[in-house]
């Protein structure tokens, strides 16, 4: 408020507005205020500002303290999806340790502290139509958590097994120590670049996650908002047309209504945002274990290519990298399933636990209102009695029903309050043990560390196997102890309360109503038989609820057990079905070398590479297959609802319809209405509340059966797509060539055909040139049969020595041990069968790697005698240009001319190419004229002649060309569509793709093998004669395995030859 003097005058105000014609003058009267502005005078207290000061200082310095606290404790219990940053705590040895990473931040022996202690929240305070929902969402975040500690362990048993490779190639003495420092300090270097580029992308995702997740939740629940106010102010519309208890009971359940739709709606959005998290980061995880090979693969060839590491050397690193992953992939495998396997025992047990608290909260609270009862039961039978008068009945039942609320309030209030120092004392307990356990772990590491001393790489995997299989049972026993533990605490602290809870309603009914009763004239004797009696019932009801507790535990153990024993089982399936999984992938690997394909030792290793970042992603996730399960979940739950909600709706507006037609009244049509209404709105929710449906379970099941199996072909065909695009350059190159040395032999025929034309030389003169070019070639032809008988005889060699070692090691791997020789001739049979089932998998895996290097030769063999036939080929051509560049300095064909000629006979290449191909012509034709320009006058006829004859062979090129192009064309006629038809419907019925009775117009070529697809399919290409067009037909063979044992290859024929036999017959 102002505080000076107001005062208020009348004022005129006069406004003027003018346009085109005139002027108007319009007056308005309005008050005026004047305030006087009010002087203050100020006097200054140094004393109060002092101590002012002070305070305010003491004050900030109490509240800054307290929010360094609040952020150092926060820190400490920071936990968020997929763990973002924690530093590794534990050091296995002085040269062995987890490298910290914030993308796979895994500590090696415990979870995060908060998500320990987030059970007993669970436990005490989760009501209980939230329990099993929070206890599964904390199932997702201990999934997620192992997801992220098994991919630390995968990175750190990767790069430590490198390491230990490249060390013992210097033990071998493959490698120099020189080298091997060096390669090791650039795998350091690469891998930690990786990790903070990986932790990098991972933090713009989850802001770029976060963001639209939260656009996304804001539109979604201001549309819901919104509807619920249009709904909202359409039945408020309606309720003031009809009574007010009818209006209530339909606000009501439109209220409620309202909350399931939001909260079903917010759980929809919550599971989706999940599962974007989730697939971001298994992406991630991929990449990163793609890099991780790329980067090995990597440096091996660059050391290779540098003369560093010897391609034998190289091909052996290879060869154990590889069988190592497999190790690795199979160690990774059982530890995910033995988590899985721990986490759902878990989940079990503490389901377990909460049905028991559930039981025990439910009579606890069937005590407390059994005794809450009594009280009313004694004063309405003395009533019955006659003992008491009826004025007194409804005063002593109020004042009970105000004693006994205020009782159970008191209760509650104190089980709160109970709970929230339990709570503190189990968190700190758990917190406790838990240390104490990693430091056991710890003294036991130190005592004999078995990473310090291991040399091979077996033992190596094999200690961490032990490791952490003993370190997760012993985990789980211990956090199992821990939540039985605190379940005992709690039913300790639920039954003391209930006691005194029961003791104070009987103080109560003893201390208050019966001496009120007494002082009424009840009979003393008479209340306390009754009272006698109330004993006895509470007795019984706790012997009652004793007998339903064992009963009920007796139930839960026995399916507890149940569910154990089929874990169980599940642990056994999965890793079987992994183990097939894996064969797979070995079984599509061999299938790959056993291609007809020709691969260099460096494309191999890049196959190799392929494949392995390819398979390296296979496993199967542990929180992205329960949280895909989720979501898909949730979306056929949404869908279900939906279609139900519209058929209330349709039946909702059919209802409406026909009682519109039948009521006249407005005062009934409006009762009738509500009452619709209302029975709409109970269906919904009936529908909002139903529970899941089993046919939905066994969607998703199915829907996740088929992903997998889709991720399998994926992994295929990518396989197969890059081997696809291998053999394409390798025949686009071979193609190029061809097309290249096709333009040169018809640059020859023209100018050997205008040499005859123009009678610079005879035929018989044309001849000689041929005869003597001829040699050449049969030379180039004798060296490239030579080099190829060398290659192939190599091939044999190494094809015995690969049979006279397996014969070798077979003959080994069965022989009988003295184990067998010294039992009886009745044991020997059971021994030596014994024996070879163990020595089952070490053959198996003998002969596959037999068969790898075998075909690993074979790829590389054919790679080499290609090699062979293309530099015989690249000479041939050499000596072609040659000769075209000799034809063309006799015929002095201007440059100009043969440039125009070759555009038109190499139509796809680029000018580049053309040029290359024209520069060789001229430097071999040595002194060919550009153009006639420097001729003199005498000779102008002759230049015009020769300017004619070159035109003239241009154009006879051209008009070739178009007329071989024309004779390509189809005649059109007027039964073409209709042929066309006919042909396509034979085609499609013929369901087993049987061979049409077309014959092929073109004669078989010599051609490169061709990319066969994984999936053994065949191709067959048809033209139909009548139309032009060729239709390719593919076959896919019948048994979908992948078979081990191929056809032989079949020896490659002489390149010159096939092309001298197919030169005449050969149709550019």
């Amino acid at each position: 408020m102002w505080n000076g003097r107001v005062l208020t005058l009348p004022v005129k105000l006069t406004f003027r507005s003018s346009s085109q014609n005139k002027t108007h003058l319009v007056s308005l009267t309005a008050s005026f205020t004047i305030t006087e502005e009010e002087k203050t005078k100020i006097s200054y207290s140094h004393a109060v500002h002092a101590s002012g000061f002070f305070t305010a200082f003491f004050v900030s310095l109490v509240l800054t303290c307290a929010v360094f606290f609040i952020v150092y404790r926060t820190q400490i219990l920071k936990w968020s999806f997929c763990s973002k940053s924690q530093e590794i705590q534990h050091e296995l040895s002085q040269n062995h340790k987890l490298e910290h990473s914030q993308f796979n931040s895994g500590d090696l022996f415990s979870e995060d502290i908060i998500v320990n202690d987030q059970i007993i929240d669970i436990l005490s305070f989760e009501g209980s139509g939230n329990t099993l929902q929070a206890l599964e969402d904390l199932e997702i975040a201990n999934l997620t958590r192992a997801d992220a500690d098994l991919e630390a362990y995968r990175m750190q048993i990767c790069k430590e097994v490198i390491a230990m490779m490249m060390k013992n190639m210097v033990l071998s003495h493959s490698l120099f120590p020189h080298v091997e420092k060096r390669m090791s300090s650039i795998f350091k270097k690469q891998f930690l670049a990786v990790e903070k580029e990986i932790q990098e992308e991972y933090e713009r995702k989850v802001v770029a996650l976060t963001a639209e997740c939260s656009l996304e939740a804001r539109k979604k629940m201001e549309a819901q908002h919104q509807k619920a106010r249009n709904a909202n102010e359409e039945a408020e519309e309606l309720m003031k047309k009809i009574n007010e208890k009818p209006a209530v009971e339909f606000r009501s359940l439109l209220d409620r209504l309202h909350r399931l739709e939001q909260d079903h709606l917010k759980r929809f959005l919550l599971v989706k945002q999940e599962e974007y998290f989730a697939k971001a980061y298994r992406q991630l995880a991929v990449t990163q274990r793609k890099e991780l090979h790329n980067i090995f693969f990597t440096q091996i060839r660059n050391a290779t290519f540098k003369g560093e590491l010897k391609l034998e050397a190289a091909k052996n690193l290879v060869e154990d990298y590889s069988k190592i992953q497999g190790d690795i992939e199979e160690l990774m495998d059982f530890l995910q399933a033995s988590k899985k396997y721990h986490l759902n025992r878990r989940f079990a047990y503490r389901e377990y636990l909460i049905s028991k608290i559930r039981l025990r909260d439910s009579q606890a609270s069937a005590l407390i209102n059994a005794a809450a009862t009594q009280i009313s039961s004694l004063i309405n039978k003395m009533e019955r009695a006659g003992h008491l008068p009826g004025s007194h009945l409804g005063v002593l039942l109020d004042r009970a029903e105000t004693e006994i609320n205020s009782v159970k309030q008191k209760f509650d209030h104190d089980l709160k309050q109970e709970k929230q120092k339990l709570r503190q004392k189990l968190v700190t307990k758990r917190r406790r043990e838990v240390l104490q356990k990693k430091e056991h772990w710890k003294e036991q590491l130190s005592l004999g560390d078995p990473f310090k001393t291991t040399k091979e790489v077996t033992h190596y995997l094999s200690c961490w196997k032990n490791l952490l299989s003993d370190h997760a049972i012993e985990y789980e026993e211990l956090t199992e102890k821990l939540d039985n533990e605190a379940s005992e605490e709690l039913k300790e602290l639920l039954l003391s309360l209930t006691e005194k809870t029961i003791e104070e309603l009987r103080r109560v009914q003893y201390g208050v109503f019966v001496q009120e009763l007494v002082k009424l004239s009840v009979p003393k004797m008479f209340l306390l038989e009754t009272v006698e009696e109330h004993k006895k019932e509470m007795v019984v009801k706790h012997e009652q609820f004793e007998r339903e507790e064992y009963e009920n535990s007796t139930a839960a153990e026995e399916l507890l057990q149940l569910t154990r024993q089929k874990l169980s089982q599940e642990l056994e399936t999965s890793l079987l079905e992994q183990k097939k999984f894996r064969s797979w992938e070995q079984s599509v690997f061999m299938q790959l070398l056993s291609l007809p394909l020709s691969l260099s030792e460096e494309e191999l290793l890049r196959m190799r590479q392929e494949l392995h970042c390819c398979f390296s992603q296979i496993d199967s996730s542990l929180a992205w297959s329960k949280i895909r399960a989720r979501a898909l979940l949730q979306t056929f739950e949404m869908d279900r609802r939906d279609t139900e909600l519209l058929k209330v709706d349709q039946n909702l507006a059919v209802t409406n319809k026909q009682q519109h037609s039948k009521m006249n009244k407005t005062g009934s049509r409006n009762r009738s209405k509500i009452d619709i209404l209302k029975k709409s709105l109970q269906d919904k929710i009936f529908i909002y509340e139903d529970s899941v449906k089993d046919e939905n379970l066994n969607k998703v099941k199915y829907e996740l059966l088929l992903e997998k199996e889709r991720q399998q072909h994926d992994l295929e065909n990518n396989l197969g797509e890059y081997i696809a695009a291998l053999a394409f350059q390798k025949t686009v190159k071979k193609f190029k060539m061809l097309e290249l040395y096709t333009a040169v032999t018809n640059v020859q025929a023209l100018l050997f055909e205008q040499l005859s034309t123009s009678k610079i030389l005879s035929k018989l003169e044309c001849i000689q040139i041929l005869e003597a070019h001829n040699p050449e070639i049969e030379e180039l032809d004798r060296k490239l049969e030579y080099e190829m008988l060398q290659k192939e005889s190599a091939q044999q060699q190494q094809q015995q020595q690969h049979l006279m070692g397996r014969q070798r090691w077979t003959t080994d791997g069965l022989g009988l041990s003295s184990e067998a020789v010294e039992t009886s001739a009745d044991r020997q049979l059971t021994v030596l069968l014994r024996q070879a089932m163990n020595k089952c998998r070490q053959l198996i895996n003998l002969h596959q790697q037999s068969l790898r290097d075998e075909q690993w030769n074979c790829a590389v063999l054919e790679d080499l005698l290609e090699n062979i036939e293309m530099d015989a080929f690249l000479a041939l051509y050499s000596q072609e240009l040659r000769l075209a560049g000799y034809l063309a300095k006799l015929t002095r064909v201007p440059m100009e001319v043969l440039h125009r000629i070759l555009n038109l006979l190499l139509p796809s290449s680029s000018q580049s190419e053309v040029l290359s191909v024209l520069d060789s012509i001229r430097k071999y034709s040595d002194g060919v004229v550009e153009s006639d320009s420097n001729a003199d006058e005498s000779g102008s006829c002759k230049k015009r002649k020769n300017q004619e004859l070159w035109q003239a062979l241009e154009n006879k090129v051209r008009q070739d060309l178009i007329n071989r192009s024309l004779e390509k064309i189809p005649s059109l006629n007027k039964r073409k569509d209709s042929l066309i038809k006919k042909k396509q419907l034979a085609l499609f019925e013929k369901a087993g793709f049987i061979h049409l009775g077309c014959s092929l117009t073109h004669p078989p070529m010599e051609q490169s093998d061709p990319p066969v697809p994984l999936s053994t399919a065949t191709a067959e290409a048809i033209e139909l004669v009548d139309t032009g067009e060729k239709v390719v037909l593919f076959r896919e063979s019948s048994d979908p395995i992948l078979s081990l044992h191929n056809s032989p290859r079949k020896k490659k024929k002489n390149f010159l030859n096939s092309k001298k036999a197919a030169r005449t017959s050969m149709d550019f």
